[in-house]
C-alpha cells in the first residue's frame, strides 16, 4: 500500500500535477549582470551563468549616466524593481536608477538624473530583423534584447532581483 501511494505521488509529481517547489525557485535567477563594454547581458543562478544575451544600449554608451537625455545606460549596482507588461517596447522589467548615489550626484550638479531606465523588448518602429537590432544602440539608455529573449526573462527574473551594470 505505501508503495502504491509513493508510485502514485511520483506519477503526479512527474507529469506536473504536484507543483515542485524545488523546481519552481530553482528555475529563477538570483543575478543580472550587464557588460557594456561587450554589449552582453548574463544572468546568474548560485553563482554560474545560465544565459547571455546581445544587448542594444543607449547611443552613448560609454560612461556613467549623469542625467536624462543624455543616452547612456546607467553603471552600477541596482533592483529590478517591477515588471510592466504593457510597454512600447513589448515588455519591459524596470531597473531601479537613479539610486540614493545617483540622486546626490545629480542635486551637486544641479541636474535632473533621469529615470525609467528599463530591460525591454524590441523597437516596434524598426524595419530590421530583431538580430540586426541588436547589433545597434538605439534606446535612450535602456537595456534592449529581442522580444523572444524578453520572454525568457520575464520568466527568470522575479522582482526584487539585483542587477549590476558595469562600464
Amino acid at each position: 500500500m505505501l508503495l502504491r501511494c509513493c508510485l502514485y505521488a511520483f506519477w503526479l509529481l512527474a507529469f506536473g500535477f504536484i507543483p515542485s517547489a524545488s523546481a519552481s525557485s530553482q528555475s529563477k535567477v538570483d543575478l543580472v549582470v550587464v557588460n557594456k563594454s561587450e554589449s552582453r547581458m548574463s544572468v546568474y543562478r548560485d553563482g554560474k551563468i545560465i544565459k547571455t544575451y546581445a544587448i542594444a544600449m543607449g547611443d552613448m554608451p560609454t560612461g556613467h549616466k549623469l542625467t536624462e537625455g543624455d543616452q547612456r545606460t546607467p553603471q552600477g549596482r541596482y533592483i529590478l524593481d517591477y515588471k510592466k507588461s504593457d510597454s512600447a517596447f513589448y515588455k519591459s522589467i524596470h531597473i531601479s536608477y537613479p539610486n540614493d548615489e545617483d540622486k546626490l550626484r545629480a542635486k551637486a550638479l544641479g541636474i535632473s538624473p533621469g529615470g525609467m531606465i528599463m530591460i525591454h523588448g524590441e523597437n516596434p518602429r524598426s524595419t530590421l530583423s530583431p538580430e540586426e537590432a541588436q547589433k545597434f544602440n538605439w534606446t535612450n539608455g535602456c537595456i534592449a534584447v529581442t522580444n523572444k529573449e524578453m520572454d525568457e526573462l520575464w520568466q527568470l527574473i522575479d522582482e526584487g532581483t539585483p542587477i549590476e551594470i558595469w562600464p
